[in-house]
């Protein structure tokens, strides 16, 4: 199945500069920033700077270069807010949606790293 990506999505228009962000990491693949309504002490979106639509997408056309950076990124920025517990930080939670049933609300691949303090149950009752 072919995707479609939308090229004037919020984080296209990031990645080209049009929207500011405040970037915390930035690597040859991928970019990380706090979300602008935070949910928890950290909330950091990790997104790849190329254009793919969600996680199927990035998994099936990315590079594996552009895979394993985009990887690294989001251990690198768990291990620069303190999280990564191999680092000495109690941990934090990753969320990726993909497609209309999750909710995803950008269509531009991207995952929420949150944490710095319990992030509770894993979904709503």
């Amino acid at each position: 199945m072919p995707y479609d990506y939308d090229d004037q999505n919020v984080f296209a228009k990031i990645l080209r500069g049009e929207i500011p962000s405040k970037p915390i990491y930035e690597s040859g693949h991928a970019i990380a920033f706090p979300d602008i309504t935070p949910q928890k002490k950290h909330h950091i979106l990790v997104i790849p700077k190329g254009p793919y639509r969600c996680y199927d997408h990035f998994v099936q056309s990315a590079s594996d270069e552009e895979q394993l950076d985009f990887f690294r990124a989001v251990g690198a920025v768990a291990k620069q807010l303190g999280l990564s517990e191999a680092h000495g930080g109690n941990g934090y939670r990753l969320i990726t949606n993909s497609g209309r049933d999750s909710h995803q609300e950008v269509p531009h691949f991207h995952v929420h790293l949150l944490g710095g303090e319990p992030v509770g149950p894993l979904t709503a009752s």
